[in-house]
């Protein structure tokens, strides 16, 4: 029997988490550009180490800081994946303060950091935009390409494991 891990994608409006979890679950991409009201649902099964193991991905509303977020959505998460869009800076200049609430508030819970839409950035300039100590972890990903977008969600199974 599969285990179930809950998986919250954090993060503000437009960064890209529903067409993340769309490109990740469906193999699909679109440039429509659909509001998440509440939270939608998605479910992928992986293998991982010879097991079967059930993500329920949860992509919530978008929100200008973690701290607003409903409550209810990250009850009994077991990993987080906080998104920001490279393209704009309102979404990734508290990013510090952001970690610093998801480690204080959720001290066990694994998250993971991905930096969305780096189609629209020249390599160079997204190396040299983000050598802050902040991003060192980050993953940067293109739903839109399909760049390290099942590389994002195998990291944080790997971490809830």
């Amino acid at each position: 029997m599969a285990r179930s891990k809950k998986i919250v994608l954090l993060g503000h409006f437009g960064v890209g988490k529903t067409s993340l979890v769309r490109r990740y679950v469906d193999s699909l991409f679109s440039e429509d550009y659909l509001v998440t009201v509440g939270v939608h649902v998605k479910k992928k099964d992986i293998d991982l180490n010879g097991e079967t193991i059930s993500l329920i991905i949860w992509d919530i509303e978008g929100n200008s800081a973690i701290s607003k977020a409903r409550k209810s959505y990250l009850l009994g998460s077991h990993g987080f994946i906080y998104v920001f869009d490279v393209t704009r800076p309102e979404t990734f200049e508290n990013i510090g303060a952001e970690i610093a609430y998801l480690k204080n508030e959720y001290s066990n819970v694994p998250f993971c950091i991905a930096g969305n839409k780096v189609d629209l950035m020249q390599a160079q300039s997204l190396k040299d935009f983000f050598e802050k100590e902040e991003f060192k972890d980050c993953t940067f990903t293109s739903a839109k390409e399909g760049e390290n977008v099942e590389k994002i969600f195998f990291d944080i199974a790997k971490q809830m494991i």
